[in-house]
């Protein structure tokens, strides 16, 4: 390869969108980078770097060579028995193919023979010459833009005078204005969106100090623009300025202040500015009598705002903001973001005083106007449901009072979709409940139901606070799950418009990590009979529901830590969800035992064995029947393990239970040696059939051992 240098490529373009903006540097730089190492223009040593700002895309690549290395490569043309006659002499197929390759006859003397498969081939060895980095870069550029993954593309007419034949619109994510393809310092002839390369771009659109930037070298980009064009072009060292900046700026307000702390919003604003400036600015005191949810929802998502929060996390009324320009005086850029979001607040305390005005008991007719679902009803039918659903587990788990206490709840959970604040932010359905709630005089109990009756919203959500909550949500994720399995709606590849698997994987945490003792099947056909007629066959959505179920709680576990095979000996044996974890551990100590890998093989053998018996094979002995020494052994370890297996089973000690079971190694060995289970006498067959369904059963109470042999 010929000596190396780094190249920088850069399209310059209007305002990318912001949501989008790190996903397509990131892809614009990865898809550069391999097209070159593909073409060898680059090793695999070489390193990329991504820039991405509002106005452009970027990548820096280390150790690009002008031309590839030419490459020797060996191509397979034809059998011998096709390019050869009997005295050796090319047939005219095999001159045409030498032709097409840019060879003549030749060539053949010195071609290679080589068995292809049962028959004899003959291989043209030539070499091929490197691309050079023009070229090569043309086909990495072309490639890098047609996968870049824009959310939506817009077709833009070029401007006039443009050179190239062909273009008179051109399709992408934002007008492009300006390409860069620097090696070096020297300029690589490659084109884009109807656009030349050269080596100079734009800075900020106010603050740059020369307009246009030239780029002297591949190696100084980053530098050249920070210095001539006030713009930070690395996203990550962009965002890491703001986080900086706002730490900084909220030291300087109090020691005990921090900004909020948001990600999404912190990649946002990242994506809005070129070189930031945080300032400090603050709203009237007044307006933290609102809930602080509803006036960080508001700054954060209208404003693009970083509320204050104190060491309690309590709201400040003061907020940073993020600005893209940094003038001498900034009170007209303080002033000017204290008016705008004046009025967001200003209509947050309205709606939150309007909504005061009637209880949420109030509201509860005004849930049969809503439509829920056209083959399901409306939101008061579904309350109805989730009602009865909330009810009967309540009743399960704590009797009347807590039954009351879930009914009450279910009743007036969904009631704040009808109030004006979450109305104007859907974000905040429950929470508001949960205020509402209190304002009414319900007991906290109540509120935090009301609140927390959607969680876990997500993976790694935290759960209900409270019994109540916890009977509500899985009520509701219930009555989602049971309905739209019964109407056929159904989460297909990707796409999940319910968000069904949310709903299941919540059904799970919570009946696993709150250790309810409830059993899953008879939850969905309660839950499928407050449906009535609207379900035409619940044992059949009722069935697919469950395994839709179950697969999910397999991922669940394995994401936990535990091994696959772990996990479907357990849940094969489809416990109560609440014991699952105990089971897991269980099987994890009983896996480390010396004797665990010949019994759990021994117990798929009985297994099998019991699967093809004919007819129902009973789980008992007797005794008198007993012939051979290792079936009347087994029998009395049987009996002699029995008392501390079922001891510690009973206690819900999983662990002593499989323990227990591995002094039956030697006696179940001893017995698939010398007994023959199927005799001739059908009733000493029976009585063995009877002595291994006995031992299985003892074995697999747990969980089915047999899952764990290899």
């Amino acid at each position: 390869m010929t000596k190396t240098k780094s190249l920088l490529v850069e399209l310059f373009v209007e305002e990318l969108p912001p949501k989008a903006l790190r996903k397509l540097g990131d892809a614009f730089a990865a898809v550069l980078h391999e097209q070159l190492k593909a073409q060898g223009l680059c090793s695999a040593d070489s390193a990329v770097t991504a820039y991405a700002s509002p106005r452009r895309l970027a990548a820096h690549v280390t150790g690009v060579a002008t031309q590839a290395a030419d490459k020797a490569v060996s191509q397979k043309l034809m059998p011998v028995s096709v390019g050869l006659d009997a005295s050796g002499n090319a047939s005219p197929a095999l001159l045409k193919k030498l032709q097409a390759l840019g060879a003549d006859a030749s060539a053949v003397a010195g071609l290679k023979r080589a068995m292809d498969g049962k028959a004899e081939a003959l291989f043209y060895d030539s070499t091929v010459r490197g691309a050079t980095l023009a070229a090569g870069l043309q086909t990495a550029l072309n490639e890098a833009i047609a996968k870049l993954p824009i959310p939506k593309v817009m077709s833009y007419q070029l401007e006039g005078g443009c050179e190239l034949p062909g273009w008179s619109s051109v399709s992408f994510v934002r007008p492009a204005h300006g390409l860069v393809a620097l090696h070096g310092s020297d300029v690589v002839p490659v084109q884009a969106l109807g656009l030349q390369a050269g080596n100079s771009t734009q800075g900020h659109r106010f603050e740059a100090p020369v307009s246009p930037v030239a780029i002297a070298d591949a190696d100084c980009y980053a530098e050249t623009l920070a210095r001539d064009g006030a713009v930070i072009a690395s996203f990550d060292a962009r965002r890491a300025e703001i986080v900086r900046q706002l730490a900084a700026a909220a030291a300087t307000v109090g020691s005990d202040l921090k900004p909020i702390d948001d990600d999404a919003l912190l990649d946002e604003v990242t994506a809005l500015v070129e070189r930031p400036k945080v300032l400090v600015c603050e709203f009237e005191k007044q307006f933290l009598d609102v809930p602080q949810e509803c006036l960080i929802l508001t700054m954060k998502a209208n404003q693009k705002y970083f509320p204050l929060l104190d060491s309690t996390g309590k709201l400040t009324n003061q907020f940073l903001v993020v600005s893209n320009i940094n003038p001498a005086d900034a009170s007209f850029v303080i002033g000017g973001n204290e008016r705008v979001v004046r009025p967001r607040l200003a209509d947050a305390k309205f709606f939150f005083d309007q909504d005061r005005k009637k209880t949420l008991a109030d509201r509860v007719p005004g849930l049969a106007k809503v439509v829920y679902h056209n083959k399901l009803g409306t939101q008061g039918e579904r309350t109805e449901r989730v009602r009865a659903i909330a009810r009967a587990i309540g009743q399960q788990l704590g009797g009347d009072v807590l039954a009351q206490q879930c009914d009450t709840a279910a009743q007036l959970a969904k009631t704040d979709l009808l109030t004006d604040m979450v109305g104007e932010f859907p974000e905040l359905q429950g929470t508001m409940g949960g205020y509402y709630a209190r304002h009414d005089g319900l007991s906290e109990a109540i509120a935090f139901a009301i609140e927390d009756h959607y969680k876990p919203r997500f993976a790694g959500d935290e759960l209900p606070r409270n019994e109540v909550g916890v009977v509500v949500a899985l009520a509701d994720k219930l009555e989602t799950l049971v309905g739209m399995f019964g109407i056929g709606n159904l989460p297909t590849g990707d796409k999940d418009p319910f968000a069904l698997r949310r709903h299941a994987l919540g059904l799970i945490r919570m009946l696993i990590e709150c250790d309810l003792s409830l059993s899953l099947p008879e939850l969905v056909s309660a839950s499928s009979a407050s449906f009535g007629p609207l379900i035409t066959e619940p044992h059949k959505s009722n069935s697919s529901l469950l395994q839709f179920i179950y697969e999910r709680i397999n991922g669940y576990l394995r994401d936990l830590g535990f091994g696959a095979a772990e996990v479907d000996a357990v849940v094969s044996v489809r416990p109560l969800w609440g014991q699952i974890p105990k089971r897991l551990a269980a099987v994890r100590a009983f896996a480390t035992l010396p004797e665990a890998s010949a019994l759990a093989a021994a117990n798929k053998r009985v297994g099998n064995i019991l699967k093809k018996a004919e007819g129902t094979v009973e789980a008992k002995i007797d005794e008198s029947l007993l012939q051979e020494p290792a079936e009347i052994a087994l029998a009395n370890a049987l009996k002699t393990v029995a008392p501390s297996a079922d001891s510690a089973w009973a206690a819900g000690n999983y662990t002593a239970n499989l323990q227990a079971l591995a002094a039956l190694k030697a006696p179940v060995d001893a017995f698939f040696e010398h007994v023959m289970v199927n005799a001739e006498d059908p009733t000493l067959k029976a009585n063995r059939l009877g002595l291994l369904a006995t031992l299985h059963a003892q074995m697999n109470r747990v969980a089915d051992l047999s899952r764990l042999a290899t």
